[in-house]
């Protein structure tokens, strides 16, 4: 076993470590919010801290990545945990003069930075409420747009563009031969990079790359705001969000929406599930519960009252079954869309104390798959 082989283990071993422990947190965090009476967030990050416990799992025995890219990843989170570190300091200095300017009115404040405006509203008032703002909702559910993303970085647009992931990989090739000795003296000999030019199987990994790597971003900013307070959270900086209730003691739904897509890639990689399944379950998550969250919000004027005792909009359901089923129709066909718009409508509703961002991107590739082996009929349309 060579010098280099042991860098590659242990740059694998130490990603399934880093699994294992986010796991840790989460279900602590888990079975801390069930304690306080957010079983609906408590049980959300439950689920998916059993799922990081897969997925570390998977990579110890299988692997997310092939050399170097799991070094790539590593180091992505240790420069994620020092910027989150840096943010931290940053805000303890900005609390520190809020401090002084209390004490003594005198203290010329002039023009507020954005900084110091940020950590006066989520210290002064309550960052977490029950409802938000119709406004606010948008801005949340723009991050759905994650999925049309995923989209262009495994396909490409039409002959438009190339796959994203593609030209990035490309470019990270003849970037490597551009500065050759730097690259060998870090990351071994150049002839051990896995890829070529236009070789599409760098595709598959660095979607999955960029899905963890999202993922890995959102749950150190988000561990953080639970465990130190929502003012330390740079992805609420950056985003402007406001919290629900069902954040306190839980992670918010951009970890559930992402663990979810992890975790569907994760069994396409795994030859469970086809491609096509895993981008109707990922787009119909994201598109199809951002327009049922939407339109019932605004237009919503007959309301039900769902399983885990929310109401819902009549006018929601219907926005959200009927986007599912037209994305169903796009990807896979007429005969699978129904599968994908019902699993969805079942997810939307039946779950008591479970969020369905996590179930959504999780069950409706599985139930396509399901009906594929069972109708054994072409999926999609060439």
């Amino acid at each position: 076993m060579d010098y280099w082989t042991i860098v590659d283990i242990a740059y694998n071993v130490t990603l399934s470590v880093s699994f294992f422990i986010l796991m840790y947190f989460m279900l602590r965090i888990g079975r801390k919010g069930v304690k306080a009476h957010n079983k609906y967030g408590g049980i959300s990050t439950t689920i998916c801290g059993f799922c990081f416990l897969v997925f570390g799992l998977y990579n110890l025995f299988f692997r997310f990545f092939v050399y170097p890219y799991n070094g790539f990843m590593v180091w992505w989170i240790g420069i994620n945990l020092v910027i989150a570190l840096i943010f931290s300091k940053l805000i303890k200095r900005a609390a520190y003069k809020i401090g002084l300017e209390n004490k003594d009115s005198k203290l010329e404040s002039g023009k507020k930075p954005i900084l110091r405006r940020y950590v006066e509203r989520m210290t002064q008032e309550n960052p977490y409420s029950e409802e938000i703002t119709f406004k606010m909702e948008i801005i949340r559910k723009s991050f759905h747009l994650m999925g049309l993303l995923l989209v262009l970085a495994y396909f490409g647009f039409f002959t438009l563009l190339y796959p994203v992931t593609l030209i990035i990989s490309d470019s990270v090739i003849v970037l490597i031969h551009d500065i050759q000795p730097a690259y060998e003296l870090i990351w071994g000999p150049i002839e051990l990079f896995p890829f070529v030019i236009g070789d599409f199987q760098s595709v598959i990994y660095l979607t999955m790359m960029a899905l963890i790597g999202a993922l890995m971003f959102a749950i150190i900013s988000d561990l953080i705001r639970i465990i130190w307070g929502p003012q330390y959270s740079i992805f609420n900086f950056l985003t402007r969000s406001m919290l629900r209730n069902k954040e306190i003691n839980a992670t918010g739904p951009q970890i559930y929406i992402i663990t979810g897509f992890v975790f569907s890639y994760m069994l396409y990689m795994a030859g469970i599930i086809n491609i096509l399944s895993f981008f109707s379950g990922v787009l119909i998550a994201c598109l199809a519960d951002a327009a049922a969250a939407l339109i019932g919000r605004r237009y919503g004027k007959h309301r039900i009252r769902v399983r885990s005792r929310d109401y819902k909009s009549i006018e929601g359901f219907l926005a959200g079954t009927i986007v599912a089923y037209l994305i169903g129709l796009i990807i896979v066909g007429p005969i699978y869309a129904i599968i994908g718009a019902l699993v969805f409508f079942l997810t939307d509703y039946l779950p008591i104390y479970t969020a369905d961002n996590i179930l959504n991107p999780i069950f409706i590739p599985i139930g396509i798959q399901l009906f594929i082996l069972l109708f054994g009929l072409p999926v999609g349309w060439f």
